[in-house]
């Protein structure tokens, strides 16, 4: 075991990023060649709330170095150009996306609140024109009342009806 131990330490990098830690070590081979393992570790926690690592394993061997590192310069050297060097979080996409969805949201609001004014103008309008068919039928149909005077009144007291 102790052999193993020494073979395992030949060379080590680690890089910490975050929650995850990436280790490239150097390990020899029975004939005593070198190739090397990639190694992402991961701390996650039990439902006891304990922590554990997961980890997950590639092995690279030298022949396979240079097309490996090719591969690697031209996948980040595509991210670097597309996207820039600035780290997008998914907290910050979902910043955007609620603003953008608050902005949208908002505009239908105006565009509800838009559209209410209108209705509420035609139904003033509507109101207006029934008050003027209202003021014109009555003007046709019903005439003028007027008071007519009659002379042919006659007053009557009656206290003098019961004295005969």
């Amino acid at each position: 075991m102790a052999e193993n131990k020494d073979i395992e330490e030949i060379f080590s990098k680690s890089v910490r990023a975050g929650r995850r830690t990436y280790f490239f070590d150097v390990r020899s081979t029975r004939a005593e060649d070198y190739y090397m393992t990639v190694t992402e570790s991961k701390r996650d926690f039990n439902e006891d709330g304990t922590p554990f690592y997961k980890k997950h394993k590639i092995f690279l061997y030298k022949e396979d170095f240079a097309k490996f590192k090719e591969a690697l310069d031209e996948v980040s050297d595509y991210i670097i150009k597309e996207k820039g060097e600035e780290v997008i979080s998914n907290s910050e996409v979902k910043k955007n996306d609620i603003a953008e969805n608050t902005v949208e949201v908002k505009k239908e609001k105006v565009e509800v609140k838009k559209e209410k004014v209108e209705a509420k103008k035609k139904e003033v309008e509507i109101k207006k024109e029934k008050v003027e068919i209202k003021k014109e039928i009555k003007a046709k149909v019903k005439p003028e009342i007027r008071e007519e005077t009659s002379s042919n009144f006659t007053e009557v007291n009656f206290d003098d009806l019961g004295k005969d």
